[in-house]
Parts: C-alpha cells; sequence; structure tokens
C-alpha cells in the first residue's frame, strides 16, 4: 500500500491562538509533577529531609521525593559542600537526566562554598559545574525556604515556552564535562617536572 501525505490539519480561527492552551496545558504538568533527585552532601540535607515531612510537606505542592535515578528525576536539589572530588560525580548525574530538568541550589555552601569557601578542595558554588535556577541562601536554610524557592522555580517553569531551547536557558555559562572536572589533588612540584623533563 502507497504511503498517502495526509493534509496539514486546520484549527479555524483561532489556529493562531492554539499553542497558548497547549503551553499552558504542558507547564502546569511539568510543574506540578517534579521528580526531586537529592544531592544531600551535608547539613543542608537534614533540611531537605525536614522539608519532606508532615510539617511542612512539599509533596503537597507537586514535588514528589526520592526519584528511583536521575533518569526519571526532573530536578535536582544540591543541598550542602560539594568538594572537588564530588564535583564530577554532580555533573555526571546532572547529565543523565532528562530534558528539561532543573537545579535548585540550597544553602549557602552550595551557592558559594559557604564557610569553607577558602578551602583548597570545595568547589566556589555549584554553578560553576551546572547550571542552576534558583538559589536558595542560608547556613543552613529553613525548611520554609526551599518551599519558597519550589514556588519560586514553578513560576520560572509557567512562563516557560514549548519550543525553549536548552542552550538558550543558560545562555554564556560555561559548563565543563565530566571529565573536565576531574584533576589530581597535589600536583608535580616544579622541580621535580623540570628534572624529569630534561631526563636527569
Amino acid at each position: 500500500m502507497a504511503a498517502v501525505d495526509l493534509p496539514t490539519p486546520r484549527v479555524g480561527p483561532v489556529g493562531a491562538h492554539a499553542p497558548k492552551p497547549m503551553r499552558v496545558v504542558l507547564n502546569w504538568g511539568r510543574r506540578y509533577s517534579l521528580w526531586v533527585f537529592n544531592f544531600g552532601l551535608a547539613c543542608c540535607a537534614i533540611e531537605f529531609i525536614a522539608a519532606s515531612m508532615g510539617r511542612y510537606d512539599f509533596m503537597r505542592l507537586g514535588v514528589i521525593p526520592l526519584a528511583p535515578g536521575p533518569r526519571q528525576a526532573d530536578l535536582m536539589v544540591v543541598s550542602g559542600t560539594v568538594t572537588d572530588k564530588m564535583a564530577p560525580a554532580v555533573r555526571r548525574l546532572y547529565d543523565q537526566m532528562p530534558e528539561p530538568k532543573y537545579v535548585i541550589s540550597f544553602g549557602a555552601c552550595s551557592n558559594s562554598g559557604g564557610p569553607y569557601w577558602d578551602s583548597y578542595s570545595v568547589t566556589k558554588g555549584v554553578d560553576t559545574i551546572i547550571p542552576v535556577d534558583v538559589y536558595v541562601p542560608g547556613c543552613p536554610p529553613r525548611p520554609e525556604a526551599l518551599l519558597q524557592g519550589i514556588l519560586k522555580l514553578q513560576e520560572k517553569i509557567a512562563a516557560e515556552r514549548i519550543g525553549q531551547s536548552v542552550p538558550k536557558r543558560y545562555a554564556g555559562h560555561r559548563l565543563a564535562s565530566a571529565a573536565d572536572l576531574t584533576r589530581p589533588l597535589v600536583e608535580q612540584p616544579l622541580l621535580s617536572r623540570a628534572t624529569s623533563a630534561s631526563g636527569g
């Protein structure tokens, strides 16, 4: 049987307005069914757990905690101190999440390194390795602050365009790959490098 091209469907004079209702429906579904992949790295993770318990219960906002893995998650919450050793794992799991995906940086350590910003082993903010949509300040932030961050993220999702490309969302943000983030903790001293290069 020969293939037949179907005619382009027409919806009448309201065709120009058809994408907007569809965008509203899709964005409504996305913002109220966020599966969370939690990266609890330090004390902020306890506040994240408190926000998921009965007193605050962020499931009433449409946030489902504990996704089975990164491939089923929509939202990554990085809560705690990201070290240089952990950074490649954070980036690798972020890359495994399907689009559209969102990130909340929860707490001062995740935002900028916090009280450990001058440590040789601490990443100076998770936004140096993955793009962040919402920053929640505090050391540690209260569970109410996470609820406010989720509401801000849902406002952002509601305003998205359906065909919006991912690179435009993070225009101007240089992202390293997981392989670029791996580096030795101790570098070879300059004197021994010069000696080994000269062969003596």
